[in-house]
């Protein structure tokens, strides 16, 4: 089973890719081979410039094509997702994050932009064809007490993380049932 992760965030480290972090070592630690993107790996004119032949482009399409899954991570600017983590989105294909459970995470200011990831992130991930959108983890710059060596969040975040990293696990294992019966549903619709 494969995960990518995503870090959104424009800064590293950033309380959004702690978060990212965080994720990562518990699915690791759950035998779950998980791979993480950074914008960092993008060339900034080949996001701006709309550059669909990027190598690192095409990389990504393909690990993301052979995963089971997506956590992405995102700080909320202006009561919306990071604008560079959008421009990456839209460079994706249609049909990008079908048969892919999604998990986002996001921090921001204040709890003012609890919402940004329901209106902002899911119907941006619903429309590359996300199969489930779980429900996200949102949190406020002040439950994130060290992002810069290593993760550490109040109780009531980690609680919620480990709440939706359990969830996260539950809904890809259900995938992992669910693609073959598609598979073997849409080769009888062939014959």
């Amino acid at each position: 089973m494969r995960v990518i992760t995503l870090a959104g965030s424009p800064r590293f480290p950033s309380r959004s890719s702690a978060l990212l972090e965080y994720a990562r070592d518990r699915l690791t630690s759950l035998g779950i081979d998980v791979c993480h993107w950074h914008l960092h790996n993008f060339e900034p004119e080949d996001l701006l410039y709309a550059r669909f032949d990027s190598p690192a482009l095409k990389t990504f399409i393909e690990q993301l094509s052979e995963a089971d899954g997506l956590i992405v991570a995102t700080p909320v600017y202006k009561a919306s997702f990071s604008g560079a983590l959008k421009t990456l989105l839209d460079l994706l294909p249609e049909r990008a994050l079908e048969q892919k459970v999604v998990l986002p995470l996001a921090t921001g200011g204040t709890v003012a932009h609890l919402l940004a990831v329901d209106y902002a992130l899911k119907p941006v991930l619903s429309a590359l064809k996300a199969q489930e959108i779980l429900h996200g983890v949102f949190a406020d710059d002040s439950q994130v007490i060290d992002y810069q060596h290593k993760p550490q969040f109040t109780p009531n975040l980690q609680h919620r993380l480990d709440t939706a990293l359990e969830t996260f696990w539950q809904a890809l294992h259900r995938r992992d049932v669910q693609v073959p019966v598609l598979s073997q549903l849409k080769g009888v619709a062939h014959v």
